[in-house]
């Protein structure tokens, strides 16, 4: 396995005591990678634990380890439910998702996932997904692109922004990283590697559906935990942030809570561990500085009396 190589596990310690591993349990990594959180959860493992690892991307599958108690799953995280009763997995013990980009991923230039390298605008973790950032960029409207910026990215000039893609689009198509950055440089506002971050972050995640993704899976993990079960979760920006605090804290994705006739909060069968997220410390942020956004949520399944 290649884990120190593809992507430095983040929160790594926090993950795996927050977890609170059963030896013989089963564990999911919704989110494989290079592996790093997952071999770290085999080593709690006794020879009855198991582990169910998900990874839409087809570069993960190198770093799959040959252990008898790992079920590789080569699908996105958000068929959470459907694979686990297709290999006939009742309840889990404990889930985790680090929804940040792999190192791997940033630093293949051929990816389309950095602002750093000259590449293709593509951008999917799943390569055979038939939407690019190109496709994305030639063709949808302006208006969708407006909000697009505005929502995925939080780019402050993102109408500006948009109406400027229209009209080069009338001259040119855009097809790689640097036609793409150097046609946009007029229109920057602020730091343009922060800028840039902020535009690549927008289609990333248009790209790959992430939200949606990430929706699917959270409104599973309660049917799919065991009673005392725990799940984690490691978002990258404030967008998934917020979703994965909201559904910890009632059960949905509603800003306020609701009651039933009865005047009753609606069942929420998820304790939260985490009054505030944890974030990555001092001495990992030096050891890698890609982790300073990262934040750590905690959950736990309950119980819910039926009266």
């Amino acid at each position: 396995m290649q884990e120190g190589i593809y992507h430095v596990p983040v929160l790594l310690h926090e993950v795996i005591g927050g977890l609170q591993i059963d030896p013989s349990g089963v564990y999911v990594d919704c989110t494989f990678g290079g592996g790093g959180h997952s071999k770290a959860i085999l080593q709690q493992l006794n020879d009855k634990g198991k582990l169910i690892a998900f990874d839409q991307d087809a570069d993960a599958i190198k770093n799959i380890p040959d252990d008898d108690r790992v079920i590789f799953i080569p699908n996105n995280f958000r068929h959470l439910h459907r694979f686990l009763r297709l290999h006939k997995i009742e309840n889990v013990n404990g889930i985790l998702a680090d929804l940040g980009v792999s190192s791997h991923q940033f630093d293949a230039g051929e990816r389309g996932f950095s602002t750093r390298f000259n590449g293709a605008l593509d951008m999917r973790m799943n390569q055979s997904a038939k939407t690019d950032a190109a496709y994305i960029i030639n063709n949808y409207s302006e208006e969708r692109l407006h909000k697009l910026f505005e929502q995925y990215g939080e780019v402050t000039n993102a109408k500006t922004l948009a109406k400027k893609i229209i009209q080069l689009r009338k001259m040119q198509s855009f097809t790689t990283i640097k036609e793409f950055k150097n046609a946009l440089y007029p229109v920057v506002k602020g730091n343009p590697e922060k800028y840039f971050a902020q535009v690549f972050q927008a289609l990333r995640i248009e790209v790959n559906d992430e939200l949606n993704a990430l929706k699917d899976m959270l409104q599973q993990a309660p049917d799919v935990l065991a009673a005392g079960g725990r799940i984690a979760i490691i978002t990258f920006h404030s967008l998934e942030d917020r979703m994965v605090k909201i559904f910890f804290k009632n059960g949905n994705f509603n800003e306020e809570q609701k009651m039933d006739l009865y005047g009753t909060k609606q069942n929420n069968f998820l304790k939260i561990i985490t009054k505030k997220p944890i974030t990555p410390s001092l001495e990992e942020l030096k050891k890698n500085p890609r982790s300073r956004s990262a934040k750590l949520r905690i959950a736990k399944k309950i119980k819910v009396s039926k009266e």
